[in-house]
């Protein structure tokens, strides 16, 4: 069975259905709370958590459920309550279920998965044991070592969710690597990939044939000293490590036509009261799509509706602080970016990592880059954007297979840069052709163009060729 377990209901979860819900191990369990009120956990007598329970979240915008967990999904609004079960805990797991069941049943909706929220009896839990949980504090998190946390996911989709958002958090406070174990088949959203970060934090594939692999590099993995380590050939040495690459990852490398327009750039606005945030992303949007962002939030599911104001102001409250915000679009264009809003001694940076989805039959709107970058020249202080053209998912998810580089179609230099740059450098590239002025006449930022082609690598040597030329190597 799953260990998550996702009520939608058109109504928001009221005290006596929570209260019903949590009753599906009878009167005997206890009942807590964790994160301020905000996850409400099943017990045992030792107090030790057998389910934990986030607080409904309201969900407005369209098309988040399929995205996620490949469910129908009432009209929006609707509200998303997840319950997580201790891992290896059967009687948990039917708790879990159980509580999503009578949920949808008392408010009106449905359970995701659906054969795990199958009866709303109530679980016979007499004799049950827990292990002692060292990361009691943290529902997401399985297994707790010296080294990382490991954190257990069977889901099609592994979002950012706010479980998964507080296991990132909490590793990193404890210096750890965080190690995201899930089936075959199972995928990464862009947020969690992107939010990864380097060793020992990774994502670990189950496999039949391998044991285990990494879903980014296809190294064959195994469990050593408390954590997930590469597999070493016989035949290594220091110089060559050749390490094994599983079977599964190397399978069905072919191209579908699917593709992806990968966009990242970095804005920097000087520090003002007045200052609206998201507009950069905005602007972008429109001009890729013809309209914009559906929706935003500080976790997955995306559940605000885009609002410039209402975002500027999350970031206003928890700033000094850094915010991490996701960005995406409609199930008929999928969009999805990350946003991370940084006050530094040079203003308030955006940092945006920005990808949509195509199909095999649908053009790329090329055309607008260019109009793209012209509007965060003009109107968003951008200090650098880079364009890519990947062989890849039209959904955006991750798969664990190998799907090769994003190929470079454009490079965009901020006017600022351009003019701390010594001389005319900016102006003088090694590329076929010379860049081209965006923005204000007097302070341009400058356009750079690649042969780039998913199919051909020499964008790659435009781009490495102007990066040195611009750093003066």
């Amino acid at each position: 069975m799953t260990k998550d377990v996702i009520a939608l209901t058109k109504k928001m979860p009221d005290p006596l259905s929570v209260l019903a819900g949590l009753l599906s191990g009878g009167p005997d369990l206890l009942a807590g709370t964790e994160g301020e009120g905000a996850v409400v956990q099943l017990c045992d007598q030792q107090g030790r958590p057998l389910v934990s329970v986030e607080a409904p979240l309201l969900v407005q915008v369209r098309g988040e459920a399929e995205r996620l967990l490949g469910a129908q999904e009432p009209e929006v609004p609707y509200w998303w309550t997840e319950a997580r079960a201790t891992t290896g805990v059967q009687e948990a797991e039917e708790l879990a279920g159980t509580f999503a069941a009578r949920i949808a049943t008392l408010v009106g909706g449905t359970a995701w998965p659906p054969q795990a929220a199958w009866s709303m009896a109530v679980v016979k839990t007499d004799g049950m044991a827990v292990a002692p949980a060292p990361a009691a504090a943290q529902p997401a998190v399985d297994v707790l070592t010296d080294k990382v946390a490991v954190v257990i996911q069977d889901r099609p989709v592994v979002a950012m969710t706010a479980w998964l958002s507080d296991a990132f958090r909490a590793a990193a406070n404890a210096g750890l690597g965080l190690q995201i174990v899930t089936p075959a088949g199972t995928r990464l959203s862009p947020a969690v990939r992107g939010s990864l970060p380097g060793w020992p934090s990774r994502w670990v594939v189950q496999d039949e044939r391998d044991g285990y692999y990494d879903g980014l590099t296809g190294a064959v993995l195994q469990w050593s000293n408390g954590l997930f380590v590469t597999v070493e050939s016989p035949e290594a040495t220091p110089e060559d490590p050749r390490t094994p690459v599983a079977a599964s990852f190397r399978e069905g490398i072919q191209d579908t036509g699917e593709r992806q327009l990968a966009i990242s750039f970095r804005t920097v606005h000087p520090a003002d009261d007045r200052l609206v945030l998201g507009g950069a992303v905005e602007a972008v949007w429109r001009e890729i799509t013809g309209e914009p962002p559906a929706g935003w939030g500080t976790e997955e599911p995306a559940n605000l509706p885009w609002l410039l104001r209402q975002l500027t102001d999350v970031a206003h409250e928890r700033a000094p602080e850094p915010t991490w915000l996701v960005v995406v679009g409609t199930p008929e264009r999928p969009g999805l970016a990350t946003v991370r809003v940084t006050r530094t001694k040079g203003g308030v940076e955006e940092d945006v990592t920005l990808a949509f989805g195509y199909g095999p039959g649908e053009q790329i709107p090329t055309d607008a880059v260019v109009a793209a970058a012209e509007a965060l020249a003009t109107r968003h202080d951008l200090q650098s954007m880079l364009v890519q053209i990947r062989r890849a998912r039209r959904d955006l998810s991750v798969p664990a297979r190998f799907e090769g580089p994003g190929v470079p179609y454009a490079f965009v230099l901020g006017a600022e840069e351009v003019r701390e740059m010594p001389g005319d450098r900016a102006r003088r590239t090694p590329l076929p052709e010379a860049p081209r002025e965006l923005g204000p006449k007097t302070r341009p930022a400058l356009y750079y163009a690649f042969r780039g082609d998913p199919s051909d690598l020499s964008g790659w040597q435009d781009f490495e060729r102007l990066m040195r030329h611009l750093k003066g190597s």
